[in-house]
């Protein structure tokens, strides 16, 4: 099928206010877009190079409650002849008005307020997957783009890479035929992170900031990175890689937000800190389908799996099944099997490519390719998958209201905010 009337009117809403709103940056085209980027650790420092070599850019400040992650970014800026301003607080740097646009890369539990507070701010925003810890706030954020008039772009850059495209009009134009049925998975070999006790944060880093809107002491399991297996700081696997497989196949099908979820499994393999699960099958079924009446989208993750025993043989990958054929995918490439044979390799860089059409948006040459609508509508299906497995119950979704008909489903649509970082309404 073709884009459902919803995501329509979403890319209409969209260009309406490329062409509208977003002439801020457009009016002054010969002027740079002054970018600031916030969590430093591990994206932020992937994101800085294409940023930064992006024409028309300039990193204005690096933002980071951990000042030691300031230097590894530097230098894979390769020391740049000005250096960006450092920082520890992104509400000073919001409150710089030279400032275009946030990119927030710091943890999931961080994206809602920190794009809350650049919109309100009128800047623009980067925000990584998946957007938000929560659903609420998802809706949150999409509501504050369309209040501050600014453009927000999810980080799922495969919205911008050439074979996900393709293979998306392949499917749309019916060559897969009727296609009902969809699989995404990733199967990997984390580490056991064991036991560890409360202590005080490393020297230098400003943990009350790092923590943000969230609560708790300080634990190395519950710090870089390992931040992800915890329910009140992360999403576990399914926010951290399910979001990029979902993505893929909600796109590609053209399906919008799902009427029912279940989903199972438990924490089988690691005795450890994590909280969220290392085993975990998540079920989507959505009321169409391209050439059929529905269809439903898995998601499966092993993270205790050895390197090529997952499906397919493959770490990561994504299936769509038509009764024509089905299309595999291998990373970004994909073949049909059972049908015509047609293959699709990417072309290019994804990222630059992501980065490049962000940055067109704010100047009003183009629509972001993973607007905030588009990227909360995938990022839900991660949330609402978790809320499967941590209540026990297959969930009914009403999409207007975006609510389940479990009253303690509901309960966890939304997080306890600490005080003075509160959510705003909008």
């Amino acid at each position: 099928m073709l884009a459902t009337r919803r995501e329509f009117l979403a890319t209409a809403s969209a260009l309406t206010l490329s062409a509208a709103s977003y002439n801020r940056a457009a009016d002054k085209p010969n002027e740079k877009v002054r970018v600031a980027i916030m969590g430093l650790r591990t994206r932020g420092k992937q994101l800085a190079p294409p940023f930064a070599a992006t024409p028309g850019v300039e990193i204005t400040h690096l933002i980071d409650p951990d000042p030691s992650m300031v230097k590894p970014v530097l230098d894979v800026l390769k020391n740049p002849a000005s250096p960006p301003a450092t920082g520890t607080d992104v509400r000073k740097v919001l409150d710089d008005k030279s400032v275009t646009a946030l990119v927030v890369s710091a943890p999931d539990y961080w994206h809602a307020l920190a794009t809350v507070w650049a919109a309100e701010r009128g800047k623009h925003v980067y925000v990584e997957k998946p957007v938000s810890h929560n659903l609420i706030e998802g809706r949150r954020m999409v509501d504050a783009a369309r209040k501050y008039k600014v453009v927000v772009q999810a980080g799922t850059q495969r919205r911008s890479q050439t074979s996900v495209i393709a293979a998306r009009e392949y499917v749309q134009a019916g060559k897969l035929g009727k296609v009902a049925f969809a699989r995404a998975w990733i199967a990997g070999n984390r580490p056991n992170i064991g036991h560890a006790k409360p202590e005080p944060a490393p020297k230098g880093v400003d943990y009350d900031l790092w923590l943000g809107p969230a609560s708790g002491e300080f634990t190395k399991n519950r710090f870089h990175y390992q931040w992800h297996w915890f329910w009140d700081l992360g999403t576990g696997e399914l926010g951290n890689n399910g979001i990029h497989g979902l993505d893929v196949a909600r796109n590609v099908l053209g399906v919008d937000t799902p009427v029912k979820v279940s989903c199972a499994g438990g924490k089988y393999y690691y005795d450890d800190d994590q909280q969220t699960p290392d085993t975990q099958i998540a079920t989507f079924d959505f009321p169409t389908g391209p050439g059929s009446a529905g269809s439903t989208i898995v998601w499966e993750h092993r993270v205790w799996e050895k390197k090529g025993q997952g499906p397919e043989g493959q770490g990561y990958g994504v299936s769509i099944h038509g009764d024509k054929g089905t299309m595999l995918f291998d990373g970004d490439a994909w073949t049909v099997r059972g049908g015509d044979g047609t293959s699709e390799k990417p072309k290019g860089d994804m990222v630059g490519a992501h980065v490049r059409n962000f940055i067109e948006s704010i100047r009003g040459d183009a629509k972001p390719n993973a607007e905030i609508e588009i990227g909360h509508k995938s990022t839900l299906l991660c949330h609402l998958g978790n809320i499967a497995y941590r209540t026990g119950k297959t969930l009914r979704f009403d999409a207007k209201t975006e609510t389940t008909d479990s009253p303690e489903a509901n309960k966890l649509l939304g997080r306890e905010y600490r005080k003075g970082f509160e959510l705003p309404a909008v």
